[in-house]
């Protein structure tokens, strides 16, 4: 990854140095894992001193937690736009899988440290994310409950079904690399069209 895509990832965050320490941080996180990361390696990622970290980010966790939060609130915004238009829910839910996944490709090391290092949040910064992750789910599950209720999609238990869409998008972020010869977009689409087959609606 490149600095212009921290940028990219995080827009908003200021000073520069705060966006090169997440940076730094995705790369330590996805490389060596949490736990066996520690606070030397982001800071060399990002080519500074040790103490620095700490100007911008009180902790590991805390970097973690700001990584993570970003990620789930950027996911819940593509999936609340997508939620928010008009037309039949088959049509919603294929734009919103091939979003979902096109996004986790792309970004598919950000993605992996979001989605995968959960369980090494503080308790109160991970019901934060948990929370973020209860309100993408619940859009996706309303999707596929209107769209039972119209009789275009045929499903048993909503809720499980939500989850098995939300799934096979996050998984993307595990296995998906730069050297894939599919792009995000192209994935993404392949999804959509299993996805609409899963919920017993025809792909258009």
């Amino acid at each position: 990854m490149t600095m212009s895509l921290s940028a990219e990832l995080w827009p908003d965050v200021q000073p520069e140095a705060a966006r090169r320490l997440m940076l730094a941080g995705v790369e330590s996180f996805a490389k060596r894992g949490y736990h066996a990361t520690t606070t030397r390696d982001i800071a060399g990622g990002a080519g500074m001193s040790p103490a620095a970290l700490y100007v911008h980010f009180p902790s590991k966790a805390a970097l973690l937690f700001a990584i993570s939060k970003y990620g789930h609130e950027q996911t819940l915004a593509l999936v609340e736009a997508v939620a928010a238009r008009k037309g039949p829910p088959p049509e919603r839910m294929a734009k919103l899988v091939e979003d979902f996944v096109a996004w986790h490709a792309r970004r598919h090391t950000v993605a992996r440290v979001v989605q995968y290092e959960l369980q090494a949040l503080p308790d109160h910064e991970y019901e934060i994310v948990a929370e973020l992750r209860r309100r993408i789910e619940q859009l996706v599950r309303e999707l596929i409950v209107e769209g039972s209720e119209n009789g275009d999609f045929v499903v048993g238990e909503p809720k499980t079904a939500a989850r098995a869409v939300l799934s096979l998008g996050v998984d993307v972020a595990r296995w998906y690399s730069d050297r894939m010869r599919k792009t995000p977009r192209a994935l993404g689409r392949e999804y959509a069209d299993l996805v609409l087959r899963m919920l017993g609606a025809s792909p258009s």
